[in-house]
């Protein structure tokens, strides 16, 4: 993963000549062998066409005199605690020539396996192709019902030219529009209930244009995949339609296009240990809000509970507080009974909630959610998340307490590159 090091840094320069020796090797060698034992961030030998020294003898790289001793300077920039370890033992080595340590302001460190994603793949490359539209003027009601028949929670909305105005999602629709709940619920209403959602939307009279979420943030098709994570992730959308240099809608790009171009490459990536403290895991990006219900908590807390934190999923844990499963607002509704339902959807618009049913968390979890330690490395995380088809992934301790959450949007973020503000 890419890291900035903290304002804390040095920059060591060491300035030696090329016939410089230590014990019989190459004293620049010597070093970087130094520099490696010691996990450095890295460092950069650089072998001068020209200079002098303290004995104010001119060396030069002239083809007549390509034996002479060329001066040479090897620069290393880390924290300002390893740059002082390491100085203690390069010190003594130096017999002659000249060593500065200075501030530096560090914008980008990476490696490349320590990030992933692939960047330099093209947004048109990834992009899903089919790719449902909305027109401004249709009905809200029609939108809705292109929705549920598409299973498509957002949809782009484009003029007569094919350019993309906005878009529409549920979220759009149930703020704005009145709809009740949320596609991965509704997609299980039974047809009456569906019939009722389109017939009250239909009163409103109102029109995509109305509702749809605008301006809307579009990606070219030539871009790099780098580009589009980065504006997803400072915008926090979690898709982005893609045009192409004419402006007119060609695809779009999800989060899940982007993370599965990592799973490929997942083997790639170094152990942990290899560049020490710079691998970003799952512990450095995890939510430390975990929203958590035991498994006999009775549903009207477990809807309080996704309530109060605004989550559309708790985890349930067992007596011990060790985690035993993992519940969405979906799995509330569709493994509960069809004539309770209705109260259900309810339960979800209000805080202060009677008991429903005498049905308790154990009963409606999906049992052995997907875990994992901290410790784990990012792309790791993105490959388990990915094969499992899972969106959540909960971060536990030794003893299988819950300690985090990392979903979707924190991986797609982990893997961005926005460059700090200078100061």
């Amino acid at each position: 993963m890419e890291q900035y090091l903290s304002e804390n840094t040095k920059r060591l320069k060491i300035y030696i000549g090329e016939s410089d020796l230590w014990r019989g090797k190459p004293l620049y060698f010597v070093i970087l062998e130094i520099l490696t034992q010691e996990g450095m961030a890295g460092a950069t030998v650089t072998r001068g066409i020209a200079g002098f020294g303290a004995r104010s003898r001119i060396h030069t790289a002239a083809i007549l005199r390509i034996s002479e001793d060329l001066p040479l300077i090897i620069e290393v920039v880390d924290t300002t605690e390893k740059i002082t370890l390491v100085l203690e033992k390069i010190y003594p080595l130096v017999r002659e020539g000249l060593m500065t340590v200075e501030d530096i302001q560090v914008l980008k460190y990476t490696h490349r396996y320590l990030n992933p994603l692939p960047v330099d793949r093209l947004a048109g490359e990834v992009m899903s192709r089919d790719v449902k539209l909305l027109t401004p003027k249709q009905t809200i009601r029609q939108a809705w019902e292109l929705m549920l028949k598409q299973g498509t929670k957002a949809m782009p909305v484009v003029n007569s030219q094919g350019n993309v105005i906005g878009i529409l999602t549920d979220e759009d629709l149930i703020s704005r529009a009145g709809l009740n709940q949320r596609l991965s619920i509704a997609r299980h209403f039974d047809t009456e209930m569906i019939k009722k959602e389109l017939d009250a939307l239909e009163q409103s009279h109102g029109l995509v244009e109305d509702v749809m979420s605008t301006p809307v943030f579009t990606t070219r098709s030539d871009a790099p995949i780098g580009q589009a994570v980065n504006l997803m992730k400072k915008h926090e959308i979690k898709r982005l339609p893609v045009v192409n240099e004419k402006e007119v809608l060609v695809g779009i790009l999800s989060r899940f296009d982007i993370l599965r171009l990592v799973v490929p490459s997942a083997t790639k990536e170094l152990p942990p240990l290899s560049v020490p403290g710079y691998v970003k895991k799952v512990g450095e990006i995890m939510s430390p809000v975990v929203p958590t219900v035991t498994e006999h908590d009775d549903i009207a807390t477990v809807i309080h509970t996704m309530l109060e934190n605004g989550s559309h999923r708790v985890i349930v844990v067992d007596q011990d507080k060790k985690v035993s499963g993992i519940m969405s607002d979906g799995d509330v509704f569709t493994r509960l009974p069809v004539p309770i339902r209705p109260s259900i959807l309810s339960a979800f618009k209000r805080l202060d909630l009677d008991p429903i049913t005498d049905v308790i968390a154990r009963d409606l979890m999906s049992p052995n959610p997907i875990t994992a330690s901290p410790e784990l490395p990012i792309a790791t995380a993105i490959q388990k998340m990915m094969a499992e088809g899972r969106k959540w992934l909960v971060i536990i301790d030794e003893e299988n307490h819950p300690v985090g959450l990392v979903d979707r949007q924190r991986l797609l973020d982990a893997l961005a590159m926005i460059p700090p503000t200078i100061t």
